[in-house]
């Protein structure tokens, strides 16, 4: 298990046990984490689970691919910490990796 911060728009933080492997998206999704909605079901096939990753640890993520990149187009709020949490899988190596969610995903 790897501890996950989410902070929602409005400073809420959500401190999460995730299982290694398991998407970004999913672990919020299945923890209730206003904002992460995860229409499409982690198919990279929609924005709704556009969240700001910064830090440190923002380097241990995997380089964004053509795809995630076609599908932040569509996100509003978009920053160079912009990520699909779909596309980020979970691994011990982001212990303490805070994700936020963008005020329009509320």
């Amino acid at each position: 298990m790897t501890k996950i911060t989410f902070i929602e728009f409005n400073g809420t933080e959500r401190n999460i046990d995730v299982e290694n492997g398991l998407s970004l998206m999913r672990a919020a999704v299945d923890n209730l984490v206003p904002g992460i909605d995860g229409d499409c079901g982690g198919a990279c096939a929609c924005a709704t689970c556009h969240c700001y990753i910064e830090g440190p640890l923002a380097e241990k993520l995997p380089e964004i691919g053509e795809t995630e990149r076609s599908m932040l187009e569509m996100a509003e709020g978009v920053t160079a910490a912009s990520r699909l949490a779909c596309q980020i899988p979970v691994s011990g190596d982001l212990e303490g990796l805070v994700v936020r969610t963008p005020q329009g995903q509320h």
